[in-house]
């Protein structure tokens, strides 16, 4: 079985998302490649120890930004010199874009948003009506399977292969639409999408100021903070920190809902957190569907009392 996976990395170092799709492929025993564009590119002997005989590398000036088009032709490059069985990436907005491109010119079968994966045999489920059912995929015929995968569903195992991973450099035309330039938030917390914890705020915040009621509540147990479309809207908050089905789909260890009455969207693009605390003033809130431990009551009094609680336990 040979398996293509898209990585993404910071900085050379490889995203949880990224380990995620790699233990997947190793555990299978599966013959993997694996690429890598843009300036952040993995180092070869990183990706030997998960099984990587092969890693396409990007770093080209049409692949310096993530410009659908450029990856889209650097992909189709390196699947012609690989005919994978199954290409693998994180779900995210720039893969979802890509990889839909990319299917149509393979004419290969496509799954977005899968939580649970199993390659030998080929077994995927993902979640739809915003998460209120969960769909068993199956694939016919021997073409080309892609997949991507939420972050944070599957297991990482350690890395124990031992293999030379050959770099091989590829190149992109020049696309047609210019990506101008790319806006990165200035903060240093981890991205929603790769944090083991989260704590998110709704508007029954009532006001901008109170939002640092989260940031409190998130700091002592090192939690990156999140929000609720409504809180993005009125402009508190940037959309980058936006949990939703417009916003970023996140599975955290822990989630803690804060003043977030829970509406469909909202709990599309969290549902699946391992655990979820909800705090808020009305029992009958659609939040407490979901919650694992719901706490009734005024946001301004279990806040800051949770928040002393989380930096006496701290010490």
């Amino acid at each position: 079985m040979k398996v293509l996976i898209f990585l993404d990395s910071t900085n050379g170092k490889l995203k949880n998302s990224s380990l995620e799709l790699l233990s997947c492929a190793a555990t299978a025993g599966a013959t993997i490649s694996a690429v890598s564009l843009g300036a952040s590119c993995p180092s070869p002997a990183d990706l030997s120890a998960w099984g990587v005989s092969k890693l396409y590398s990007g770093e080209s000036a049409p692949l310096d930004k993530p410009n659908p088009l450029a990856y889209l032709d650097a992909l189709s490059k390196v699947v012609e010199k690989e005919s994978p069985e199954i290409i693998l990436a994180s779900s995210n907005t720039l893969t979802r874009d890509v990889f839909s491109r990319l299917t149509v010119r393979l004419d290969a079968a496509f799954a977005s948003d899968v939580t649970h994966l199993q390659l030998s045999p080929l077994v995927a489920k993902k979640p739809i009506y915003s998460g209120k059912c969960l769909a068993n995929i199956e694939f016919t015929g021997a073409g080309t399977k892609i997949l991507l995968l939420r972050p944070n569903q599957l297991p990482i195992v350690a890395a124990n292969k031992s293999v030379t991973c050959e770099k091989i450099s590829i190149d992109a035309a020049a696309p047609t639409t210019q990506l101008v330039s790319v806006e990165k938030s200035s903060s240093a917390a981890l991205d929603l999408t790769e944090a083991n914890i989260i704590v998110s705020g709704g508007r029954g915040l009532k006001e901008a100021d109170n939002f640092k009621l989260v940031h409190n509540l998130a700091e002592p147990i090192g939690a990156t903070v999140g929000a609720s479309r409504a809180v993005v809207d009125l402009g508190w908050v940037p959309h980058s920190m936006q949990v939703g089905q417009t916003g970023k789909t996140v599975a955290p260890s822990l989630y803690i809902a804060a003043a977030i009455s829970g509406a469909i969207q909202h709990l599309a693009g969290m549902s699946s957190s391992k655990v979820i605390v909800a705090i808020n003033s009305d029992e009958k809130a659609p939040i407490f569907q979901k919650a694992t431990y719901g706490l009734v009551g005024d946001v301004f009094q279990i806040a800051p009392a949770l928040t002393e609680e989380f930096k006496t336990l701290q010490k």
